[in-house]
């Protein structure tokens, strides 16, 4: 199966794509390839400091990720804010929703939404069982954010990643993406390892303790290095940094990922305590719980030592295949 063709810029193509049966694989190949959106005509911001705001500072909106069991609705939450260092929210202005995805032929429009006081929208969205991008467009300036709708049948096979320190080389890089300074560095053969379970069909889950105004960044991280860039959960209540609930908010999230959508989590990822604490607490399995540097191996979970080099040959490439037919 072929690859991604990728250059400096990030995704040009995928050339391959799945197959959806009584045994549903993630249909990645729908929401990466949509139609041209045609964009809502644009108009003034209602107010004229959020003008002034779009016009100096960079956008920073994200669109939180959701992954549900098929025949629940999904409530989807954008959050719209300028400067990476004040994340001035943009209050009281209008923001158009669009949908694509699994069983689509072009874009569906969702309607017309007013952010709030903290510069947010939401909104309820039922749909079969698919893979989706929900796409919102400030109507003042054309800006965009994007986002994911997972919507799965229960016992889906599922493998979750932490990401900084644990694809990444530590927990630090992510300052030099959101900067702009850098682009961080993945362990040795730690693209290789996610792309083995994708390719066999497993459901990608990438849980981070990252600020949920850094999800636009790390999408673009993702999109650098040719890995898909969802399902994708950052801390949206990460409101202090100075004292993060890392641990409590990973747990809650898996709990939530097992025991409402009901997904099969065959193996998790990570590199620091509060990991294996959040992913015991969660009640997976320190068997399957693989943690990389200086905490290898700690608390009875799986050691990888270095980087993924042996994991992969020893480990990911005899994992079955999670049951999922290639189109």
């Amino acid at each position: 199966m072929d690859k991604w063709l990728v250059s400096a810029g990030g995704i040009l193509a995928a050339t391959f794509s799945f197959h959806t049966s009584a045994d549903y694989c993630p249909d990645y190949d729908r929401v990466l390839n949509p139609p041209l959106l045609q964009k809502p005509e644009q108009q003034s911001f209602h107010n004229w400091s959020n003008q002034l705001l779009s016009s100096l500072h960079r956008p920073f909106h994200m669109v939180h990720d959701q992954i549900v069991k098929a025949g629940t609705p999904a409530t989807f939450t954008g959050k719209f804010d300028y400067s990476s260092i004040f994340h001035k929210d943009l209050e009281f202005e209008d923001v158009h929703v669009y949908l694509y995805g699994t069983g689509m032929e072009d874009w569906e429009y969702l309607g017309e939404y007013r952010t709030d006081s903290d510069g947010k929208i939401h909104l309820e969205i039922a749909k079969p069982e698919g893979d989706y991008e929900v796409r919102m467009v400030v109507e003042g300036d054309h800006s965009t954010a994007s986002g994911y709708l997972t919507v799965v049948q229960p016992n889906r096979k599922a493998v979750l990643f932490d990401i900084d320190g644990t694809l990444t080389l530590n927990d630090f890089e992510a300052i030099g993406d959101y900067l702009g300074t850098d682009t961080a560095e993945m362990h040795g053969y730690a693209a290789e390892v996610v792309w083995d379970y994708i390719e066999k069909g497993y459901q990608i889950i990438y849980l981070t303790g990252r600020q949920y105004w850094m999800a636009s960044t790390t999408r673009n991280w993702f999109n650098s290095k040719g890995l898909f860039d969802w399902h994708l959960r950052t801390d949206s209540n990460a409101e202090n940094p100075a004292a993060p609930q890392t641990q409590e908010y990973k747990t809650a999230y898996i709990r939530y990922l097992l025991e409402d959508v009901e997904l099969d989590i065959v193996r998790a990822y990570g590199n620091a305590d509060t990991d294996i604490a959040a992913y015991a607490d969660a009640g997976l399995p320190r068997a399957e719980t693989y943690i990389i540097g200086p905490e290898a191996g700690r608390e009875d979970t799986q050691p990888i030592d270095g980087d993924y080099a042996y994991h992969y040959a020893t480990v990911v490439t005899g994992t079955p295949d999670s049951g999922c037919s290639w189109r």
